[in-house]
């Protein structure tokens, strides 16, 4: 709840400015049953029409003031809310951007949207709930006590006991709902982790024929969205009808003993009273109906909040304040007893690695799947930190320095490309607005891309649709290689970049290599052993440890380990 609050800080005088006009604009419904009964105390004293105008004139004032009231209201709400909604959606991006990358596997993706969807979503609805609900049946509760405190203050007695009761009932069975709720909370964020999985593995399921065995594995979670979502509404109706048949009945009995008071004379009561007070005790009624028929929205909001707050609180967050940022990189890498071991995991990923990785040295890291390659390029920058040992970058130990100012100087090409649903040079300059087209030319061409841009439709302002659907694994390859070039990066680390080029493009590219990697370091995790022969050093790994280090022609000679991955090279992954 101080997080809610928080969230709201800057909105406090627009929600305040829409609560008074609420209540202002509310205030027709509230007051009719005082209205109603001196409008019926005039009548029976038969009093002239003419003094019964200024009660018309008071209402017809009091109904037309609704109309700007109610627009006035919803508009600084919906300010309000609409802003809280926004501003919390771009925490909760800019809090993904700060979470350490081993946070990832904890959190499927379609887990995080919903986060950030549904749950702003639930939230901005427990605050509309809140602001209509407690204003409207707060008000309502406020005047009924007090005129009924006024006109009949024997009636309190009544309201005070029978009301809560109902409430009590009321409520106690809202709190059973409550886990049902949160059940059905749990089905859906589970459903949505399914369907996310379903989507993403679409082109491996219809290239097996798996549809069948897809729709099993989703539809399981669909049924208990539906069993969750059944439990849930029955017992919402349980309630809604134990809830009226409570209220009506309070309501009838309320009437009626109004009713025997003024006619037995037990109180001085005028009718109108009886009406005000019957009135009243429905209004009452129908208040503590409204705030209960809010609870659901409010569990939802609170279900929302706590599941936003995982999020915001996670201590899984890489530290960049107050730390030295590196003003210039030259590229150099030294791993000094470097253990590290993947959350979940029952053994390191990397286990005492030492090695000096010398700024423009082109390095090679090779071994067999599982060997640590890909885990020490994401060390390398910077993504993960040591378990123990220490990472020096540049000679700083890598803890005590502004990581995000080194990864400004470093690129990396992954083994799975991410390609935005937008144009080629959107793709290729994602995060450089200001890159000059001959700058984009260049890192095109070193990338071989111009073969194919040339045939786009519109050449390189051609949109290629979501992750590039539109062209092969090799094209979306080049192309994350030309956004990696572009950047003129210190380090640059092509984790098997090249695993998904034929032949020529394979050979066109490592000439292109040969030229750019003379001005910076460059870590190429290896694929196929053929595209690392001519590397200044290639380090072998295995079960994460630097078995041996030297160029293709030393380890050729020395290790039967790398003769073996070299003889497996054409057919397998090294």
């Amino acid at each position: 709840m101080r997080l809610y609050w928080q969230l709201h800080a800057n909105q406090h005088r627009r929600l305040l400015a829409s609560a008074f006009v609420y209540l202002l604009k509310h205030s027709p419904a509230v007051l009719l049953p005082v209205i109603t009964g001196l409008t019926i105390d005039a009548l029976a004293a038969r009093v002239p029409l003419r003094e019964l105008w200024p009660y018309a004139l008071g209402v017809l004032l009091l109904i037309a003031q609704n109309l700007p009231g109610h627009y006035w209201h919803v508009r600084w709400l919906s300010e309000a809310v609409r802003e809280v909604e926004r501003g919390l959606r771009l925490a909760l991006a800019e809090r993904l951007q700060l979470l350490s990358i081993s946070f990832q596997p904890r959190c499927h993706p379609s887990t995080l949207q919903t986060k950030m969807l549904r749950d702003v979503e639930a939230l901005e609805h427990m605050t509309r709930a809140l602001a209509d609900g407690v204003l409207g049946s707060g008000s309502a509760i406020v005047v009924a006590l007090t005129v009924t405190a006024w006109r009949a203050p024997s009636f309190l007695i009544l309201f005070l006991v029978t009301v809560p009761v109902a409430a009590g009932l009321v409520l106690g069975t809202r709190s059973a709902m409550a886990g049902r709720h949160r059940s059905y909370r749990q089905a859906v964020d589970g459903m949505a982790a399914r369907v996310g999985e379903m989507t993403t593995m679409l082109p491996l399921t219809r290239a097996h024929a798996l549809e069948t065995e897809a729709l099993e594995r989703v539809e399981h979670s669909f049924t208990g969205v539906r069993q969750a979502g059944m439990a849930m509404d029955t017992g919402n109706a349980w309630f809604s009808g134990l809830a009226w048949v409570s209220f009506q009945t309070l309501s009838f009995t309320c009437l009626g003993v109004a009713a025997w008071a003024h006619a037995s004379g037990t109180l001085a009561i005028t009718l109108g009273d009886v009406v005000l007070l019957a009135g009243f005790f429905s209004s009452l009624t129908n208040a503590v109906l409204g705030l209960a028929a809010t609870l659901p929205a409010v569990h939802k909001g609170l279900d929302a909040l706590r599941s936003i707050s995982e999020l915001m609180t996670d201590p899984d967050v890489e530290c960049n304040s107050g730390k030295a940022a590196l003003a210039s990189v030259r590229g150099e890498l030294r791993f000094e007893s470097v253990h590290f071991r993947h959350p979940g995991a029952t053994q390191d990923a990397l286990a005492g690695v030492d090695l000096h990785i010398r700024a423009g040295e082109t390095v090679a890291l090779v071994g067999a799947s599982g060997s640590g390659k890909s885990t020490l390029a994401m060390v390398a920058l910077a993504l993960q930190l040591p378990c123990s040992g220490r990472l020096y970058l540049d000679e700083q130990d890598a803890r005590s320095i502004d990581l995000r100012s080194w990864r400004r100087h470093v690129a990396v090409v992954p083994q799975d490309i991410l390609l935005l649903d937008a144009s080629v040079r959107d793709n290729v300059a994602f995060g450089l607005p200001a890159v000059t087209d001959a700058a984009l030319q260049t890192a095109l061409e070193q990338a071989q891309c111009m073969d194919f841009i040339n045939a786009l439709p519109e050449g390189w302002h051609t949109l290629l649709g979501a992750q590039g659907v539109s062209l092969s694994g090799g094209q979306r390859q080049r192309l994350a290689i030309a956004r990696a070039l572009v950047r003129q990066p210190r380090l640059l680390v092509l984790d098997e970049a090249s695993s998904a080029l034929d032949g020529d493009s394979e050979r066109l590219l490592q000439l292109a290599l040969a030229q750019i990697r003379k001005a910076r370091t460059v870590l190429v995790v290896a694929h196929r052993l053929a595209a690392v022969h001519s590397a200044d050093r290639i380090v072998l790994l295995d079960n994460g440890r630097c078995a041996d280090q030297g160029t293709h022609a030393e380890l050729l000679a020395r290790n039967p380990r790398y003769r073996s991955l070299m003889a497996l090279a054409p057919i397998e992954h090294a």
